[in-house]
């Protein structure tokens, strides 16, 4: 039989649920994984073997009393540090939180443990889960388990990292302006960005979440296999009272033309010919599948709801932010935030009104352009995965990044689904696209990166114990 870490969380799932392994079995094998590769990429951060074992044993004891356990029975997943967990820290990377000890699950999490999931571990994040990149001064740096040197992708890098190394079949992730979808792309796994509103969210250990962040972000999953990602959302998108802004909207919408716009170079960006090599090939294979694809040269405006974006992201608190970074002194965090401060003393009253304003008028423009295209296909990012840290080594560096991911940024503003879906390499860097679609019509994202994945790359779990420049699968 195929090692256990390998197999994907539908796999596991099915294989727990006919009594063929048990939950045990599987969560053994997890954690051995854990020990023999995080040390190398330092992926989770916090791990308690004892707990997950006894949960496994919980799950098996439940199949022999004939209950039905759940969706994700026995199925290891790991958890960002922000998210809520019960009697864990909800760290989001920072000393300043490293005894903020959480006395509830995130409603995300919760719904993941009642799904019969085993909790593995806590995965790390940039210091308030600012960044591209992963490192922190709390948990340190997190290495991308395909290529050392590149970036593993940030705010959920050890989410990314930890899909992509074998340590769990399913990852939970956040994503306010690609942080979900950015780790997805640079470790070579998938990640899904929902609709606004279709996971309920809520961390009681710190206070109410900002405006931007109760607008543009979202919890969401990474996995190795988009039957993966449907699972998982599946699970996530259970209601709870706890979020007043949560929509019981269906997993599946009306029926919709077959139809996909391809757009390279959204608003004119200078997109790497490697990524819209794998947009066209991404394009063949969904042609292949019966579906129309169409390449146009422009979209609705994306630069205008990058500009929106940071203004709520950024221009929201400023002064809060730079305060919380200069205390913790992580030089990441400092740079991200002084970045935008142009911007974010700019900002006034009427100005930051006016933007939902604006928001309003871009969000019509989709809608309406998604209706005659329900999928868009476009890049993930401009760029090949970042050397690591790239951001820190100098104002054109950073400028270089920010410009890089408009296909990131752009999205959460128009609070519209997103699935970075993996396509395989260029020479020895992971590469990927992104495929979009209207509001809460995450199934449209999820066909069309299915029929993708079918004609094309299946994502494997790679060792980076026995890695060469480029990586290779274990």
């Amino acid at each position: 039989m195929t090692e256990l870490w390998r197999r994907s969380a539908t796999e596991i799932a099915g294989l727990i649920r006919r009594r063929e392994v048990s939950a045990l079995e599987v969560t053994r094998d997890a954690l051995q994984r854990i020990e023999s590769v995080n040390a190398a990429i330092n992926a989770i951060v916090d791990h308690r073997p004892d707990e997950a074992l006894t949960r496994a044993a919980e799950i098996d004891q439940s199949l022999a009393r004939g209950e039905n356990p759940g969706p994700l029975a026995g199925v290891p997943v790991t958890i960002k540090v922000n998210l809520d967990q019960n009697g864990y820290p909800t760290t989001n990377g920072l000393r300043l939180q490293r005894d903020l000890i959480a006395h509830e699950d995130n409603p995300g999490v919760e719904n993941i443990r009642k799904a019969g999931a085993v909790f593995l571990g806590r995965t790390n994040t940039p210091a308030f889960s600012y960044r591209w990149f992963t490192n922190n001064l709390l948990h340190g740096a997190t290495v991308n388990p395909r290529r050392p040197g590149l970036t593993p992708g940030g705010s959920s890098g050890g989410a990314g990292a930890a899909v992509a190394a074998g340590m769990g079949a399913l990852a939970l992730g956040t994503d306010i302006a690609g942080s979900v979808r950015y780790p997805a792309y640079a470790c070579g796994v998938h990640g899904l960005r929902p609709s606004t509103g279709r996971v309920p969210a809520f961390n009681a250990s710190g206070p109410e979440r900002a405006v931007s962040a109760q607008l543009m972000s979202v919890t969401g999953p990474l996995a190795r296999s988009v039957a993966d990602i449907r699972l998982g959302l599946q699970v996530l998108a259970a209601g709870s009272a706890r979020d007043p802004f949560w929509v019981p909207a269906p997993l599946s919408g009306p029926e919709a033309p077959r139809k996909a716009a391809l757009c390279p170079r959204p608003d004119g960006l200078d997109t790497a010919p490697e990524i819209i090599e794998h947009l066209q090939q991404s394009a063949s294979r969904l042609r292949g599948a019966g579906w129309q694809v169409q390449e146009l040269d422009a979209l609705p405006p994306m630069k205008e709801a990058v500009a929106l974006q940071l203004r709520l992201w950024m221009g929201n608190g400023y002064a809060a932010q730079l305060a919380a970074a200069e205390k913790e002194g992580d030089a990441g965090a400092l740079t991200a935030l002084r970045g935008q401060r142009k911007l974010a003393e700019s900002m006034t009253l009427d100005n930051f009104a006016n933007t939902f304003v604006q928001r309003a008028t871009l969000m019509r423009s989709w809608q309406m352009f998604l209706q005659e295209w329900p999928v868009v296909l476009m890049p993930a990012s401009a760029e090949l995965p970042f050397p690591d840290n790239l951001d820190l080594q100098g104002e054109a560096a950073y400028r270089r990044v920010w410009e890089a991911q408009l296909p990131q940024i752009a999205i959460p503003l128009l609070g519209l689904p997103a699935l970075a879906l993996a396509t395989g390499q260029a020479g020895t860097s992971p590469v990927g696209i992104q495929i979009v679609a209207g509001r809460f019509r995450e199934d449209l994202c999820l066909s069309a990166g299915e029929a993708i994945e079918h004609e094309g790359h299946h994502p494997q779990a790679v060792d980076p114990i026995r890695q060469n420049d480029g990586g290779s699968p274990a």
